[in-house]
């Protein structure tokens, strides 16, 4: 074997001619092939869900339900069609891009937009670590203490600073917990991990909503139905329009999603795109595979972004709790412990309050995981695009993802420390993703109508709901915008 087939063996974005694969055609095998939306899954069950969410329940109440179906439904439409093109093309997503026409700075202009929102993405980053953090110190308030007083017999100073911020150390162990754990594995790793993690926090919140059933805040037929008026309360507009950046396939992730699919293996099996039959029908058959990946994966996560909006609205609301700041994570367990009150369940309290906080930790940790691995992918991607660097090979690649693995963990730390606010860190990434969306549902439409194969489809039906997908992306993007200019004009001078 030579040198350039060793690493072609290696390299997960290399398509070598051994590595092509039948696809399955059986449904038991095809949802074996599962893989990356589950990862993309994991990355949305996070902040917005545990946190944005369950805020948006708590000031609107039911109102919004139809809202946060919407945009998890959605955005699919749009990641189906980015997964498509990396399987017919062997394309990243950011490659894809770099060929779009317009204003071009080493690489387009859509790429730099990108660079943008992930930085400001990085807000969300840091809300994970702080809430993690909030959430260890509540579990285990003497090792805060202790912590702090073994830092304070270092730095006196820092001890006392810390007896009053004690979320920072575990904020810091976090960062460190979330660094090791990238840099010892890859993307099979990724895969069993956050599947995992997916599974249970899913369960655990759904189980809680059925639980509120025997409660005094029980969920009603006529709450339901107060959630489907298409109603939009003037006091949420603001944590709405966030909320549909970053509930439901976020822009980071329908940027990231074909980089999972790629690393998957199912651009590799279809092979290079060709004229031959052959090609066309693997490819045909790793599509439909994806696209069970993706609507799997819509299914999980909408299951439990409609768990967490439902608890907020049914525990929060009424009693005009929001979690915010540095009592978020206690609000927050309000929402699982105190339908157990006057219940038979109520014995129940010390281990629901064990379950929360670890299912906090698992759902913030994940998205710390997940979405610092797939922004560490894209940004070397992003500069071998721009020039800036060029890996001499897989490893060399390989190498530098472990840098940003790195780098953006404490990038993230230092905005928390600096902020202490995670509502409103969360608030900016989403605005910020909510800005993106329509720019990459156009440039989806415009590279598949530019660069479509019809032997692989799309079909009639999907073509139509990707372009409802974009008009009403826009539609929400454009109402934010007006709704952020109006809000400056009304605090400027």
């Amino acid at each position: 074997m030579s040198e350039q087939q060793a690493h072609e063996v290696h390299d997960l974005y290399s398509m070598p001619a051994d590595a092509v694969q039948e696809p399955p055609h059986q449904f038991s095998k095809a949802i074996r092939q599962v893989g990356p939306g589950l990862i993309l899954a994991a990355s949305i069950v996070g902040t917005g869900e545990l946190i944005n969410t369950t805020g948006l329940g708590a000031k609107a109440g039911f109102t919004l339900l139809w809202l946060i179906l919407l945009s998890c439904v959605i955005k699919v439409f749009v990641q189906v069609e980015l997964g498509r093109y990396a399987i017919v093309h062997g394309k990243t997503t950011l490659a894809a891009f770099d060929t779009l026409p317009g204003p071009r700075l080493g690489t387009s202009w859509i790429c730099w937009l990108w660079l943008i929102m992930m930085l400001a993405t990085q807000a969300q980053i840091a809300a994970m670590e702080g809430t993690v953090g909030q959430a260890a110190h509540m579990a285990f308030p003497a090792a805060s203490d202790a912590l702090a007083s073994a830092v304070g017999t270092i730095v006196p100073a820092w001890g006392d600073f810390l007896q009053t911020r004690q979320e920072y150390l575990w904020a810091a162990l976090t960062t460190v917990a979330a660094v090791v754990l990238l840099l010892s594995g890859g993307y099979r790793r990724l895969e069993k991990i956050t599947t995992i993690l997916v599974a249970a926090v899913t369960l655990f919140t759904v189980g809680s909503v059925i639980v509120l059933q025997w409660t005094r805040f029980h969920i009603g037929i006529s709450d339901i139905k107060a959630g489907f008026t298409l109603a939009l309360p003037a006091t949420a507009v603001g944590l709405a329009f966030s909320a549909f950046g970053i509930t439901g396939v976020g822009a980071s992730e329908l940027v990231a999603y074909p980089y999972w699919c790629i690393e998957k293996g199912y651009a590799r099996h279809a092979g290079p795109r060709s004229a031959d039959d052959n090609w066309a029908r693997r490819a045909r058959g790793w599509t439909r595979v994806m696209q069970l990946d993706a609507w799997f994966s819509m299914l999980v996560f909408t299951i439990a972004t409609v768990a967490f909006y439902l608890l907020g609205a049914a525990v929060l609301h009424p009693q005009g709790l929001d979690p915010k700041g540095p009592d978020m994570i206690p609000t927050l367990s309000r929402m699982y412990l105190e339908p157990l009150e006057g219940t038979p369940l109520a014995g129940l309290r010390g281990l629901t309050r064990v379950g929360f906080l670890l299912g906090a930790w698992a759902v913030l940790f994940k998205t710390l995981y997940v979405a610092t691995a797939a922004n560490s992918r894209l940004t070397v991607d992003f500069l071998n695009l721009v020039g800036v660097w060029r890996p001499a090979g897989p490893e060399a690649r390989e190498r530098m993802v472990k840098v940003f693995c790195v780098v953006y963990p404490i990038l993230a730390l230092g905005l928390y420390y600096a902020f202490r606010e995670p509502q409103g860190l969360i608030k900016a990434g989403g605005i910020a993703q909510a800005l993106m969306l329509p720019l990459i549902a156009g440039a989806t439409i415009f590279l598949r109508r530019r660069d479509n194969d019809p032997r692989v489809g799309p079909s009639l039906l999907s073509d139509v709901f990707t372009w409802l997908a974009f008009v009403g992306i826009t539609a929400v993007a454009s109402y934010s915008v007006y709704d952020l200019a109006s809000s400056f004009m009304a605090t400027s001078p």
